[in-house]
């Protein structure tokens, strides 16, 4: 699609590349939609209205509340002011005259804007009524913008600025797609993705609560959602033991704040760290674990032929995130990363990223996500100067991670400027049911900790030399994760991950005795078993075992008690007969031992 915009110098231009045509079409809707408030509801001040990942939103201060029913007037309001073909017209300002006039029009919000960010001239955008602060490029006029192309879709809460001591807003999230058979399927992904809301699902299959008392963004896991994570952690942790040479540390959950000093974390991160006095001095709850794995390095002198050490941990740390951007267990204040740190030569670099990619892909593959984006993040090639490390490190790390990928066959995006001060790094993003990406698994190169520590080992040449440290996650955090799976899944999780595995149900109270003998022979091959032997009807004991999504339901009566087997009943296709127990244990166990998705 060719899109007509328009720069604030008042230059008119086609955009022919898609991402930059859907960014200005999305930004270019959000000040649409402003201008649709600003005449339905007089009074609103207005704050920011980016485009972001999957649409744009509007953030509002206003003295009474938006309600679901304000929606439909804004967009259809949005969709009159298409069909008027309005101009976006830039104009230049003073910034003094640009002050003045949003202080007349009681914007307080803009005027706070154009002092920061304003230089002695600045552009706004008019759109019929509403004049607005922004340096645009817009769509030419609003009947580029197509009304079955945009759609409004809810309120939340925001703050100024995202700081929660500052002006509370309304901010109303609206998607925009170039097409509107684009839009239409967004929407479907995003009914289906009500019905796989983790957090309605954690409550409904009793995973896992968040309790008002305790505080926002801290799970608490119930004992089927510490089932799941025990299963997965335990997975991992045997892979990883046998197979890739790692070992399990344990560190502390405080330490003084000179570690967090050294680090750097207490001058760069300190806003999002939990800080507490004990006896005059100054203690951190961990919000990272590397200063911790760190330290067990500097334990002893290291020797060349040490490394590769790498150290991983299941860490719970905790960070200060705001109460607006909480999420279920996607977005928390307290939570576990399945953390790990290589220490290693320059020489070993190669090999240990190359094991780390065939790390991430197998462990995704073996969670049931057999698809996914890969990103690598360099430097902003004009600010060589803002990163750390040399020259010689940053193509050092750049040229194994490329050598790597190509050696995986890997697609991926190269993302100039999106490296983090301290190194390059790779992110894999997964690719779930619906089509969403989930950004989980990353490799990491560090410049600075290695610096900031003084880390040694004594090289071949009798000399102190640097390790490269890589830092890497491959689930992300324990919470994030499980969020992502719920909603994969929909909470119907392949056997060898369900919390409950088979659910034994006696007919009538005379089958208990025999119920209960399969459940323990069921216990004993290691299996996770529930027996269900309630004084219920039978078509609501097993509604509920469909409910609860768990995987095979044994069904125990008269014929199966004299005979020695099961009635079996898989979640999926329902009814399978009867069969020998042995027969049933031994089919189960070869699904779990391959890890099958579906049986």
């Amino acid at each position: 699609m060719v899109l007509k915009v328009r720069y604030a110098d008042g230059i008119v231009k086609e955009v022919t590349d898609p991402g930059q045509a859907l960014e200005i079409y999305r930004h270019s809707t959000s000040h649409l939609m402003a201008a649709a408030v600003n005449s339905l509801f007089p009074g609103t001040h207005l704050g920011v209205g980016p485009a972001i990942s999957d649409g744009f939103y509007y953030d509002f201060e206003r003295s009474e509340s938006f309600v679901e029913e304000d929606l439909k007037k804004i967009e259809d309001k949005m969709k009159s002011l298409v069909e008027q073909d309005l101009p976006l017209e830039p104009q230049m300002m003073a910034k003094a005259e640009a002050i003045d006039y949003f202080s007349r029009k009681g914007e307080h919000l803009k005027v706070e804007l154009i002092h920061e960010k304003a230089g002695e001239k600045l552009s706004c955008y008019r759109l019929g009524e509403l004049v607005d602060f922004c340096t645009g490029p817009h769509v030419y006029s609003t009947g580029l913008i197509r009304p079955d192309t945009f759609r409004v879709l809810n309120i939340a809460g925001s703050y100024w600025k995202g700081d929660d001591k500052k002006e509370h807003l309304q901010r109303i999230y609206g998607t925009a797609f170039l097409d509107g058979a684009e839009l239409k399927a967004y929407l479907e992904q995003m009914e289906e993705a009500k019905k796989r809301d983790h957090r309605r699902l954690g409550r409904e299959l009793d995973l896992f609560s968040i309790s008002d008392e305790a505080g926002p963004g801290l799970i608490f896991w119930h004992p089927k959602g510490t089932r799941l994570r025990m299963v997965i952690e335990d997975f991992m942790r045997n892979d990883l033991i046998r197979n890739r040479g790692y070992e399990f540390v344990t560190t502390p959950h405080v330490a003084r704040d000179k570690l967090w000093r050294i680090s750097g974390h207490y001058d760069y991160y300190r806003q999002n760290m939990y800080v507490f006095q004990i006896e005059d001095e100054e203690f951190v709850i961990k919000p990272m674990n590397c200063p911790g794995h760190i330290q067990i390095y500097q334990s002893k002198m290291r020797s060349y032929r040490d490394l590769p050490l790498r150290f991983a941990e299941f860490g719970t740390v905790y960070r200060y995130e705001r109460s607006g951007v909480l999420h279920g267990t996607l977005r928390v204040r307290g939570f576990t990363q399945d953390d790990a740190h290589l220490f290693c030569t320059r020489e070993q670099v190669y090999d240990e990223i190359l094991a780390l990619l065939d790390l991430v892909l197998f462990i995704m593959r073996s969670f049931g996500f057999d698809k996914y984006q890969v990103e690598l993040s360099v430097r902003d090639p004009n600010k060589k100067q803002d990163y750390a490390g040399s020259e010689e490190d940053w193509q050092m790390a750049e040229d194994a991670l490329i050598r790597a990928m190509r050696s995986m066959k890997m697609e991926w995006k190269r993302m100039e400027g999106e490296a983090v001060f301290y190194g390059p790094k790779i992110d894999v993003k997964l690719i779930d049911a619906i089509g969403r990406p989930w950004q989980l698994s990353t490799v990491q190169f560090d410049f600075t900790l290695p610096k900031r520590f003084n880390l040694e080992f004594i090289g071949p040449d009798g000399h102190a030399h640097q390790p490269v440290m890589l830092h890497r996650a491959i689930l992300g955090s324990m919470e994030r994760f499980l969020g992502v799976l719920i909603e994969h899944y929909a909470g119907a999780f392949p056997i060898w991950l369900a919390p409950v595995q088979v659910v034994v149900i006696p007919i009538a109270e005379r089958h208990h005795a025999y119920a209960r003998e399969v459940r323990d022979k069921l216990f004993e091959a290691g299996l996770r078993v529930d027996l269900d032997d309630r004084n219920e009807k039978m078509g609501y004991k097993i509604r509920e075992a469909q409910t609860q999504k768990v995987p095979y339901m044994l069904v125990v009566g008269d014929k199966e008690s004299q005979s020695g087997q099961v009635s079996v009943r898989n979640r999926f296709s329902g009814d399978e007969g009867a069969q020998p127990l042995e027969s049933f244990m031994k089919k189960i166990q070869e699904y779990i031992a391959a890890r099958a998705v579906r049986p």
